[in-house]
């Protein structure tokens, strides 16, 4: 039976000992019951996977010995996905989840010219990645930006070797999963709003070297959109 599976933002290189935070230790301790002596497994969500022993079971600090330290690598390259905030946030942290779930790198909340809500609840989104991690199985979080702005060109600023934007404009688009790329090349795809990129933000994006790309023949909703993009680009 696998070990129980926790995040810990606050593991340093080395720790013989780690404090757990009262969320983490009331779960442990109160919901699942566990006792001195029992084990459970760590990520500080950098690639690292501890295995610990309980030693002390306070349900407000939970404290585990380090029994052994496994290093897992990260893939070779870096997805990452750039996408509107919409107007339903529970949409949007489904995409949060699935798009963890799958691998993604990195999660670049957008600001674009039809953004209809901008709201952001950063905590929460960053508590939803968490648990999506820990439910795949996952050593490495993905990296969650607070929102930033597509029309001051912030998002050009971000250094990846190919980039792209799925768009809805009938100009000549590659379909995202007949492209030949590098296993090693780092990605990024922007992923417009529900009423899609204006005209000046794709002229934009194709003034900064994006390729313009296909998701398929259906107009897609902006969290679907954002899903298949990651799953296109993950099996690249």
């Amino acid at each position: 039976m696998a070990l129980p599976f926790f995040y810990s933002n606050d593991i340093t290189a080395g720790q013989n000992t780690i404090l757990l935070n009262e969320e983490t230790s009331k779960h442990i301790v109160q919901v699942l019951r566990m006792q001195n002596g029992e084990q459970l497994q760590l990520t500080d969500g950098k690639g690292n996977l501890f295995t610990t022993e309980i030693i002390n079971n306070n349900k407000r600090s939970c404290e585990v010995a380090v029994l052994t330290t496994d290093h897992r690598p990260q893939i070779t390259r870096k997805i990452s996905i750039a996408i509107s905030l919409v107007k339903n946030a529970s949409r949007f942290e489904w995409f949060l989840e699935k798009a963890t779930e799958i691998g993604v790198t990195e999660i670049i909340p957008l600001i674009c010219t039809r953004t209809e809500k901008q709201h952001f609840r950063y905590d929460r989104m960053k508590t939803i990645i968490v648990s999506a991690m820990l439910q795949s199985q996952q050593v490495w979080l993905p990296v969650l930006h607070e929102p930033v702005k597509f029309a001051n060109e912030q998002i050009v600023k971000f250094a990846n070797e190919q980039k792209f934007i799925a768009h809805c404009e009938n100009e000549k688009k590659t379909p995202l999963g007949h492209l030949q790329t590098s296993k090693f090349a780092n990605m990024l795809i922007c992923i417009g709003p529900e009423g899609d990129f204006t005209k000046e933000e794709i002229e934009l994006s194709l003034k900064n070297d994006f390729i313009p790309v296909s998701l398929g023949n259906t107009r897609l909703r902006t969290e679907t959109a954002g899903i298949v993009a990651a799953t296109l680009l993950a099996q690249l």
